[in-house]
């Protein structure tokens, strides 16, 4: 019988939990760091996402090189 309730993964990134699954194998695949993308890049879009903003090309190379320059930092 399948659980019920929030989906915390959902709440706080606006992805279920399978396709969260599946971002972590293609980040294994790709190497890159899962916690990396997840808290950097999933999280912001899905903020602005729920803000109701535009997500653009330019704003998509925003968000990536903001947590590209934390990843350096």
């Amino acid at each position: 019988m399948a659980k019920k309730g929030l989906d915390i993964t959902f709440v706080h990134y606006g992805i279920r939990k399978e396709d969260m699954d599946l971002i972590s194998v293609l980040c294994t695949e790709h190497q890159l760091e899962f916690e990396w993308v997840k808290e950097e890049l999933l999280k912001e879009f899905h903020e602005r996402k729920i803000r109701n903003q535009d997500m653009d090309e330019k704003t998509l190379e925003k968000i990536i090189e903001k947590a590209l320059l934390k990843l350096r930092g």
